[in-house]
């Protein structure tokens, strides 16, 4: 059952597996929907994508699928002859109830009831829509009444809802938000269970309870949570500011995702000395040297910035446009990568351009190769790089 769906699905690269086509068939059996096409359609949603971004793909092969299904109950009635189905429908009816039927004058009577009702209702709703047309919209403003105006017109048919199309931007190079970037910061996890027992524990409980007799014995356990530490460094002013809004963000989501993460600030290159509020900048910063002697090899470290500058502020003493440093950047990046085995750098600018910049390839060199661009298959790639 649905073998052909599924098929139809992975030809449309939809990632579905066996094991999510199973849960839909469960789902099935146990009647979450029945009869209802958009239930269905819901359902097979929920059950096969696991990913927003594949939403577009699934919407346009579950209308290649069910196309020309609209047309099923013209075709069924084409098919079977309408005495048959009256007869089956008579069987349906308890005595009572086919005597109900004659006493009105029949089948024939009560259908051609059913027919005037529904044209009466039919015409009713037409002249409601061709009151509320008279009254429409004024074009010359739009969003008012006034004679003349756009009305609603003909009813249409509801367009299907796979069809609407709804989350065709929903892609792996769209704008960041937030909600997008916890979710792809989300393929960066390790969880552990620590801390005080503040979570209920069903199997355990259900277990103890079942050798302690049938007398119920609670059990807590320690809630799961994400382990994994991560030092964050935000590259901050000059070219950087093109990159406010969307380094907001991503450091809004950060914040959220990792318990255990410090991030600091830099400009243009690492340097000797970061700081951690930008307000003091300059009387409150801390020696590079200790956050690499401070924090272990187990960290992640994450490096967000454009990388554009001059070359110089990355290979030669005195380089940064801000201080005299006593050495170059590129030595306190291979600092880095010597103490911290998993170390990403996210560039804010498009993919397609780092090859016209010397600077952007110098750095990419520097991490040895491991820059994304701040996209959302670029932080998904940059997460599971540092999960590695």
């Amino acid at each position: 059952m649905l073998i052909n769906l599924f098929l139809t699905l992975r030809k449309y690269k939809v990632p579905v597996t066996i094991r999510e086509l199973l849960d839909l068939l469960a789902a099935l059996k146990h009647r979450l929907v029945y009869a209802n096409l958009d239930d269905f359609y819901l359902l097979t949603r929920t059950c096969l994508v696991k990913d927003e971004k594949y939403y577009d793909k699934f919407d346009r092969a579950f209308s290649a699928y069910f196309k020309g299904l609209e047309d099923l109950h013209g075709m069924l009635k084409s098919l079977i002859p309408d005495e048959w189905l009256r007869r089956e429908f008579e069987k349906s009816l308890t005595p009572e109830e086919l005597e109900q039927i004659n006493s009105l004058g029949g089948l024939e009577k009560l259908i051609e009831a059913f027919r005037e009702a529904k044209e009466a209702a039919e015409r009713a709703e037409a002249e409601r829509e061709g009151r509320e047309g008279q009254e429409g919209d004024n074009p010359d403003q739009p969003g008012q009444k006034g004679p003349g105006g756009l009305g609603k017109g003909k009813k249409k048919k509801a367009k299907k809802v796979w069809d609407q199309r709804q989350y065709k931007n929903l892609d792996d190079s769209v704008e960041l938000g937030t909600r997008n970037i916890k979710m792809a910061l989300r393929r960066l996890r390790k969880f552990a269970r620590t801390g005080k027992e503040e979570e209920f524990d069903m199997e355990n409980t259900i277990q103890s309870t079942a050798h302690n007799g049938g007398m119920l014995d609670i059990k807590m356990r320690p809630e799961r949570k994400n382990t994994v530490k991560v030092l964050l460094f935000l590259d901050i002013g000059g070219s950087m500011d093109a990159h406010v809004k969307v380094c907001e963000e991503l450091f809004s989501a950060t914040r959220t995702e990792f318990k255990h993460m410090e991030s600091f600030y830099f400009h243009n290159f690492i340097y000797e000395s970061v700081w951690k509020d930008n307000r003091r900048r300059m009387a409150e910063r801390l020696p590079t040297w200790g956050i690499l002697n401070k924090y272990a090899q187990d960290y992640k470290v994450v490096f967000v910035g454009d990388a554009t500058m001059a070359p110089y502020e990355i290979t030669h003493a005195g380089g940064s446009v801000e201080h005299w440093n006593e050495e170059p950047g590129a030595a306190w990046m291979d600092r880095f990568t010597e103490v911290y085995d998993k170390l990403v750098w996210i560039n804010p600018t498009p993919q397609e351009t780092w090859e016209y910049s010397s600077s952007v390839s110098m750095t990419q060199e520097l991490v040895s190769g491991s820059m994304y661009p701040l996209t959302i298959r670029g932080l998904e790639e940059g997460m599971n790089s540092l999960s590695r």
